[in-house]
């Protein structure tokens, strides 16, 4: 399956895809989506990747161990927990912030960090998992 033409296009179905896992990330607090889905999709784009390019090759773009990215996500999660602790409000009760950003105010919540964390734990888990049956193919 590692024709020219796959490899030629590898990249570009990689870049949409992850473009698109960051808008169903984005969207996913008010509509279907999110970090788990968006975490898959781009967990997907890089799986397509390494069977164009390699192990190596997926390791070099991601630049931080998969393993490393899902730590990283789960902290982002409990930290958004424990946010609401601070003030003093029930575990996990979202909380929103608006600050202004280039004269347009954005709303953040940490709703939203509770997403990305599950974005990263997904595609870190799932990354890591493919890489490794990727790897023992070739062996």
């Amino acid at each position: 399956m590692n024709t020219l033409i796959f490899r030629t296009v590898a990249p570009f179905i990689t870049a949409l895809m992850l473009l698109f896992s960051v808008f169903i990330l984005l969207r996913g607090h008010n509509e279907p989506g999110g970090g788990f889905i968006g975490g898959l999709i781009a967990a997907s784009a890089l799986a397509i990747y390494g069977i164009a390019f390699g192990v190596d090759a997926v390791r070099r773009a991601i630049r931080f161990h998969p393993l490393a990215i899902a730590g990283f996500g789960l902290m982002l999660s409990c930290l958004a927990g424990l946010i609401s602790i601070l003030f003093a409000v029930p575990f996990m009760t979202g909380l929103w912030v608006y600050p202004v950003l280039a004269g347009v105010e954005v709303p953040l919540s940490s709703v939203m960090l509770f997403d990305l964390g599950v974005y990263c734990v997904v595609l870190g888990a799932v990354v890591s998992i493919a890489l490794a049956l990727e790897e023992r193919e070739m062996d």
